[in-house]
């Protein structure tokens, strides 16, 4: 029988190295078709796939990675901190954060790191503005805002402000700001997501706001976590972690107020290419893999 041709060029042989995505739900990733399109595009024989591994499964799937010999994973909710006592080292970031994203297998020792702070820093980057110095609101303190925080903070960043609801992480935000002043040096605090005059006034003296809240998406589009329009400033670098949409009802009330904007689409494109570097040692070809994510 007849078999219709593959419509890629690359072909999996016995030399295919895998590397997985691992969390539940994965159906929706993106992060297949971009890095397997980096892949074959640059003729490197990896492929990535996408596995619904549930929390209970957790360790289980750390050694699969290890019986397999896969090369590497991203790892996604609600593994993010779940895998880490099952790893054999994890990055200084990852550390600080408790959580990682992206695994890497060097003959048999893995090793956990955090790339949502250095994509963000990277999407800022490619934006051209420079961190250093900078004083930073940060509205959220789940996975990818504290990642955000610290790598922020590690990169220069000097003064950096945690808004969060009074809920099970409000706590964990102190140790947070303990961790960014005592080992980064950077100034910190975390006020009441709902003390909206501390909001603004922290805006005010601020250049880049980031919304690490899930406000603006699914049960919450069109929705703004910044109350009105009288909150931003000309000055200030608006940033939302959120990627679908990728221009939120923040991204678009700050461009209207004439601030300069930046999706989460950029974190999201930036932690990857970090990842890709780490499995592979050679860099994404940035404007191919952005154009996946977009497709």
């Amino acid at each position: 029988m007849h078999l219709p041709a593959s419509p890629t060029r690359h072909r999996i042989s016995g030399k295919t190295r895998l590397i997985a995505l691992l969390g539940s739900p994965v159906s929706h990733s993106k992060s297949p078709g971009m890095q397997n399109g980096c892949f074959e595009a640059l003729g490197l024989d990896f492929a990535y796939l996408a596995f619904d591994v549930p929390l209970e499964k957790a360790a289980s799937a750390v050694e699969a990675l290890r019986v397999l010999n896969v090369r590497g994973a991203n790892v996604t909710m609600p593994l993010k901190r779940a895998v880490c006592p099952f790893l054999d080292r994890l990055s200084p970031a990852a550390e600080m954060a408790g959580a990682v994203n992206t695994i890497v297998n060097d003959n048999g020792v893995l090793t956990g790191h955090i790339t949502d702070g250095i994509g963000y820093t990277l999407s800022l980057e490619d934006a051209g503005i420079d961190i250093a110095g900078k004083v930073m609101t940060i509205a959220g303190i789940g996975g990818a805002s504290t990642a955000v925080a610290i790598q922020a903070a590690m990169q220069g960043v000097a003064d950096i402000t945690l808004f969060n609801q009074r809920d099970a992480f409000f706590d964990a935000g102190h140790d947070l700001v303990e961790m960014l002043q005592g080992r980064l040096g950077c100034k910190a605090r975390l006020y009441d997501l709902a003390d909206v005059a501390q909001l603004r006034a922290s805006m005010a003296r601020s250049h880049i706001f980031v919304n690490g809240t899930p406000v603006g998406m699914e049960a919450t589009l069109g929705q703004s976590v910044v109350p009105d329009a009288a909150y931003f400033h000309p000055g200030l670098i608006v940033s939302d972690l959120i990627y679908v949409p990728e221009h939120t009802a923040l991204l678009k009330m700050a461009q209207a107020a004439g601030c300069k904007t930046v999706s989460g689409l950029g974190m999201q494109l930036f932690q990857g290419v970090e990842a890709f570097r780490l499995w592979t040692g050679r860099d994404m070809p940035v404007d191919l893999a952005r154009s996946l994510l977009r497709a």
